[in-house]
Protein backbone atom coordinates (compact mmCIF):
# COMPACT_ATOMS: atom_id res chain seq x y z
CA UNK A 1 0.00 0.00 0.00
CA UNK A 2 3.18 2.32 0.35
CA UNK A 3 4.07 2.49 -2.86
CA UNK A 4 0.15 2.76 -4.39
CA UNK A 5 -0.19 5.22 -2.00
CA UNK A 6 3.24 7.48 -3.32
CA UNK A 7 2.23 6.49 -7.03
CA UNK A 8 -1.80 8.58 -5.99
CA UNK A 9 0.26 11.33 -4.92
CA UNK A 10 1.95 11.63 -7.59
CA UNK A 11 -0.81 11.68 -9.57
CA UNK A 12 -2.63 14.39 -7.29
CA UNK A 13 1.22 16.32 -7.53
CA UNK A 14 0.89 15.90 -11.67
CA UNK A 15 -2.65 17.06 -11.90
CA UNK A 16 -1.98 20.00 -9.72
CA UNK A 17 0.88 21.02 -11.87
CA UNK A 18 -1.35 20.72 -14.53
CA UNK A 19 -3.62 22.77 -13.14
CA UNK A 20 -1.15 25.51 -12.03
CA UNK A 21 0.47 25.72 -15.61
CA UNK A 22 -2.89 26.28 -17.35
CA UNK A 23 -3.60 28.91 -14.01
CA UNK A 24 0.09 30.53 -15.00
CA UNK A 25 -1.47 30.78 -18.77
CA UNK A 26 -3.94 32.81 -17.49
CA UNK A 27 -7.28 29.98 -17.62
CA UNK A 28 -8.27 31.97 -14.57
CA UNK A 29 -8.20 35.77 -16.24
CA UNK A 30 -11.59 37.47 -16.86
CA UNK A 31 -11.63 39.57 -20.26
CA UNK A 32 -14.84 40.99 -20.05
CA UNK A 33 -14.21 42.82 -16.57
CA UNK A 34 -11.56 44.65 -18.84
CA UNK A 35 -13.86 45.57 -21.85
CA UNK A 36 -15.07 49.12 -19.57
CA UNK A 37 -11.56 49.76 -19.93
CA UNK A 38 -11.42 50.06 -23.03
CA UNK A 39 -12.19 53.55 -24.18
CA UNK A 40 -10.36 55.14 -21.20
CA UNK A 41 -7.10 53.05 -21.67
CA UNK A 42 -6.97 52.14 -25.26
CA UNK A 43 -3.28 50.71 -24.25
CA UNK A 44 -4.84 47.91 -22.36
CA UNK A 45 -6.56 46.28 -25.24
CA UNK A 46 -3.85 44.09 -26.01
CA UNK A 47 -3.80 42.71 -22.01
CA UNK A 48 -7.57 41.14 -23.13
CA UNK A 49 -7.18 37.68 -23.28
CA UNK A 50 -8.40 36.21 -26.86
CA UNK A 51 -11.66 34.44 -26.37
CA UNK A 52 -10.15 31.56 -28.10
CA UNK A 53 -7.16 31.04 -25.84
CA UNK A 54 -9.58 31.27 -23.09
CA UNK A 55 -11.89 28.51 -24.55
CA UNK A 56 -8.72 26.47 -25.19
CA UNK A 57 -7.39 26.63 -21.26
CA UNK A 58 -10.80 26.46 -20.13
CA UNK A 59 -11.18 22.94 -22.69
CA UNK A 60 -7.79 21.68 -21.36
CA UNK A 61 -8.86 22.17 -17.37
CA UNK A 62 -11.70 20.01 -17.77
CA UNK A 63 -9.44 17.09 -19.83
CA UNK A 64 -6.49 17.45 -17.11
CA UNK A 65 -9.99 16.66 -14.56
CA UNK A 66 -10.97 14.13 -16.70
CA UNK A 67 -7.59 12.44 -16.88
CA UNK A 68 -7.04 12.62 -13.54
CA UNK A 69 -10.67 10.83 -12.85
CA UNK A 70 -9.92 7.91 -15.05
CA UNK A 71 -6.55 7.68 -13.21
CA UNK A 72 -7.88 7.89 -9.81
CA UNK A 73 -10.45 4.89 -11.13
CA UNK A 74 -7.20 3.06 -12.47
CA UNK A 75 -5.73 2.58 -8.85
CA UNK A 76 -9.27 1.65 -7.46
CA UNK A 77 -10.00 -1.06 -9.72
CA UNK A 78 -6.22 -2.72 -8.67
CA UNK A 79 -7.64 -3.45 -5.66
CA UNK A 80 -9.56 -6.17 -7.52
CA UNK A 81 -8.81 -9.64 -7.33
CA UNK A 82 -9.24 -10.28 -10.97
CA UNK A 83 -6.72 -7.36 -11.64
CA UNK A 84 -3.26 -8.82 -13.56
CA UNK A 85 -0.62 -6.32 -14.50
CA UNK A 86 -0.75 -5.48 -17.96
CA UNK A 87 3.19 -5.78 -20.11
CA UNK A 88 3.28 -2.89 -21.95
CA UNK A 89 5.27 -3.06 -25.16
CA UNK A 90 8.34 -1.80 -25.96
CA UNK A 91 6.96 0.04 -28.91
CA UNK A 92 5.46 2.67 -26.07
CA UNK A 93 9.11 3.84 -25.88
CA UNK A 94 9.30 5.39 -29.31
CA UNK A 95 5.95 6.20 -29.20
CA UNK A 96 6.65 8.75 -26.55
CA UNK A 97 10.03 9.76 -28.51
CA UNK A 98 7.94 10.46 -31.43
CA UNK A 99 5.49 12.65 -29.09
CA UNK A 100 8.58 14.47 -26.99
CA UNK A 101 9.71 15.77 -31.10
CA UNK A 102 6.48 16.91 -32.19
CA UNK A 103 5.99 18.84 -29.34
CA UNK A 104 9.56 20.40 -29.77
CA UNK A 105 8.44 20.85 -33.14
CA UNK A 106 5.41 23.16 -32.37
CA UNK A 107 7.80 25.12 -30.14
CA UNK A 108 10.04 25.90 -32.73
CA UNK A 109 7.44 26.82 -34.54
CA UNK A 110 5.98 29.29 -32.06
CA UNK A 111 8.99 31.03 -31.30
CA UNK A 112 9.08 31.46 -35.46
CA UNK A 113 5.96 33.11 -35.39
CA UNK A 114 7.30 35.56 -32.50
CA UNK A 115 9.95 36.56 -35.09
CA UNK A 116 7.82 36.84 -37.89
CA UNK A 117 9.89 33.67 -39.84
CA UNK A 118 7.41 32.00 -41.86
CA UNK A 119 9.51 29.79 -43.40
CA UNK A 120 10.63 28.22 -40.41
CA UNK A 121 6.95 27.91 -38.84
CA UNK A 122 6.08 26.11 -41.85
CA UNK A 123 8.67 23.97 -41.48
CA UNK A 124 8.07 23.66 -37.92
CA UNK A 125 4.47 22.47 -38.70
CA UNK A 126 5.56 20.03 -40.52
CA UNK A 127 8.11 18.33 -38.54
CA UNK A 128 4.78 18.34 -35.52
CA UNK A 129 2.36 17.00 -38.07
CA UNK A 130 4.76 13.91 -38.85
CA UNK A 131 5.96 13.18 -35.23
CA UNK A 132 2.67 13.42 -34.40
CA UNK A 133 1.41 10.93 -37.53
CA UNK A 134 4.41 8.63 -36.14
CA UNK A 135 2.81 8.56 -32.79
CA UNK A 136 -0.42 7.77 -33.57
CA UNK A 137 0.41 5.12 -35.98
CA UNK A 138 2.66 3.65 -32.96
CA UNK A 139 0.07 3.54 -31.21
CA UNK A 140 -2.28 1.25 -33.45
CA UNK A 141 0.93 -0.36 -34.05
CA UNK A 142 1.17 -1.35 -30.39
CA UNK A 143 -1.98 -2.37 -30.10
CA UNK A 144 -2.41 -4.95 -32.84
CA UNK A 145 1.17 -6.32 -31.34
CA UNK A 146 -1.05 -6.58 -27.84
CA UNK A 147 -3.72 -8.44 -29.67
CA UNK A 148 -2.03 -10.20 -31.93
CA UNK A 149 -0.66 -11.67 -28.51
CA UNK A 150 -3.95 -12.49 -27.29
CA UNK A 151 -4.27 -9.35 -24.76
CA UNK A 152 -8.43 -8.06 -25.96
CA UNK A 153 -9.70 -5.58 -24.10
CA UNK A 154 -12.26 -7.78 -22.15
CA UNK A 155 -10.01 -10.38 -21.17
CA UNK A 156 -8.72 -8.04 -18.15
CA UNK A 157 -9.66 -5.25 -16.77
CA UNK A 158 -5.80 -3.69 -16.91
CA UNK A 159 -6.01 -4.48 -20.77
CA UNK A 160 -9.71 -2.13 -20.50
CA UNK A 161 -8.07 0.37 -18.87
CA UNK A 162 -4.94 0.41 -21.54
CA UNK A 163 -6.94 0.62 -24.33
CA UNK A 164 -9.57 3.17 -22.60
CA UNK A 165 -7.20 5.19 -21.62
CA UNK A 166 -4.29 5.43 -24.61
CA UNK A 167 -7.53 5.49 -27.02
CA UNK A 168 -8.98 8.70 -25.36
CA UNK A 169 -5.41 10.55 -25.57
CA UNK A 170 -5.16 9.15 -29.25
CA UNK A 171 -8.34 10.55 -30.03
CA UNK A 172 -7.26 14.06 -28.42
CA UNK A 173 -4.25 13.94 -30.78
CA UNK A 174 -6.11 13.18 -33.66
CA UNK A 175 -8.62 16.51 -32.73
CA UNK A 176 -5.62 18.60 -32.53
CA UNK A 177 -4.16 17.15 -35.82
CA UNK A 178 -7.02 18.71 -37.01
CA UNK A 179 -6.53 22.08 -36.06
CA UNK A 180 -2.97 21.50 -36.90
CA UNK A 181 -3.97 20.59 -40.48
CA UNK A 182 -6.01 24.18 -40.87
CA UNK A 183 -3.51 26.12 -39.39
CA UNK A 184 -0.92 24.50 -41.92
CA UNK A 185 -2.92 25.04 -44.63
CA UNK A 186 -3.22 28.86 -44.03
CA UNK A 187 0.63 29.13 -43.81
CA UNK A 188 1.01 27.50 -46.68
CA UNK A 189 -1.44 29.44 -48.70
CA UNK A 190 0.62 32.25 -47.84
CA UNK A 191 -1.51 33.89 -44.95
CA UNK A 192 0.09 36.72 -43.26
CA UNK A 193 1.94 36.07 -40.21
CA UNK A 194 -0.08 38.09 -37.81
CA UNK A 195 -3.16 36.31 -38.81
CA UNK A 196 -2.29 32.52 -37.87
CA UNK A 197 -0.03 33.64 -34.55
CA UNK A 198 -2.37 32.82 -32.29
CA UNK A 199 -3.43 29.80 -33.78
CA UNK A 200 0.19 28.10 -34.23
CA UNK A 201 0.44 29.36 -30.11
CA UNK A 202 -2.68 27.43 -29.30
CA UNK A 203 -1.50 24.28 -30.94
CA UNK A 204 1.98 24.79 -29.04
CA UNK A 205 -0.18 24.56 -25.69
CA UNK A 206 -1.99 21.92 -26.96
CA UNK A 207 0.78 19.72 -27.77
CA UNK A 208 2.40 20.44 -24.65
CA UNK A 209 -0.52 19.75 -22.44
CA UNK A 210 -0.99 15.89 -24.34
CA UNK A 211 2.22 15.22 -23.56
CA UNK A 212 2.54 15.91 -20.14
CA UNK A 213 -0.64 13.91 -19.92
CA UNK A 214 1.38 10.97 -21.42
CA UNK A 215 4.13 11.17 -19.35
CA UNK A 216 1.71 11.26 -16.67
CA UNK A 217 0.00 8.22 -18.19
CA UNK A 218 3.39 6.00 -19.48
CA UNK A 219 4.55 6.54 -15.83
CA UNK A 220 1.58 5.27 -14.82
CA UNK A 221 1.28 2.35 -16.82
CA UNK A 222 5.21 1.31 -16.15
CA UNK A 223 4.59 1.35 -12.05
CA UNK A 224 1.67 -0.54 -12.25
Amino acid sequence: MGGEAAIIVFIFVAVGFAWTWLWRQRVTEKPWLQEGLVDDHPSEIDHTQPPARTALYVFLAVVASVFSLFFSAYFLRMEYFDWRPLQEPGLLWVNTVMLVLGSVSIQMAANAAKKSNIDMVGLGLIGTGIFTVAFIGGQLWAWQMLVAEGVYLYSNPANAFFYLITGLHALHIVGGLYVWARTTRRVWAGHPIHEIHLSVDLCKVYWHFLLMVWVVMFGLMLST
